[in-house]
């Protein structure tokens, strides 16, 4: 049984949550590849079109690997992952948008599948705590023995998203939708996978950490 209250979705629903999150993400870069096809149709800048289209696609793709990694099966059942993957999809994913600089720390290894799921989703919830963009420094230490994830934001307007605080208190009362099933699915993959999340907030930085559970 979950301990946190709040994790109570079927199976059925958290797929199709994940699925509607998944379509949000990749829906922005598909439209604007259209908007350049039609674009070129209509006799527009080949230049400008074919720009926009390339930029599009690599977006999509990135938000799309990203996706198959950090919600997705990404394999066996029960399989273990690759940290080096995990870095590159991290890496991929922000250098699409050109904001967010990432620095990443700690030794490559295999660990457990739903601790790199959860090592992902807990950099989309940093992610979300600086939406101007900026820095996120990752460490991993530990990994062969009692894995440890420390992931600190910083930039400007930086703050814990607040559907994150709501889910891991336990007292949110609001339904889960496609916006709140990414901090969800975080909380959850920690229950699964045996380690405690945490979050502290300074003045100019967020830092969380997820460590084995006592």
């Amino acid at each position: 049984m979950a301990a946190n209250p709040n994790l109570t979705l079927s199976g059925s629903d958290l797929a199709a949550l994940l699925c509607s999150r998944v379509c949000h993400d990749v829906i922005s870069p598909v439209g604007a590849i259209n908007n350049g096809l039609e674009l070129l149709d209509e006799g527009g800048a080949d230049e400008d079109a074919m720009d926009l289209i390339r930029a599009s696609a690599h977006n999509a793709s990135v938000r799309l690997k990203f996706a198959r990694l950090a919600f997705g099966a990404s394999g066996s059942v029960g399989a273990s992952l690759d940290t080096g993957e995990a870095e590159k999809a991290v890496q991929d994913f922000a250098s699409a948008d050109n904001k967010t600089e990432i620095v990443w720390q700690g030794t490559r290894a295999i660990i457990a599948k739903n601790k790199v799921k959860l090592l992902l989703n807990l950099f989309l919830v940093a992610y979300g705590s600086i939406p101007r963009g900026g820095t996120i420094e990752i460490v991993l230490e530990n990994l062969e023995t009692d894995p440890k994830f420390t992931l600190t934001a910083r930039g400007k307007m930086v703050r814990v998203p607040p559907k994150f605080l709501e889910i891991h208190s336990g007292s949110s009362d609001e339904p889960v939708d496609a916006h709140s099933v990414q901090p969800y699915y975080t909380i959850l993959l920690a229950d699964e996978a045996g380690m405690t999340i945490s979050s502290t907030a300074g003045p100019d930085d967020v830092t969380f950490s997820a460590v084995e559970a006592a």
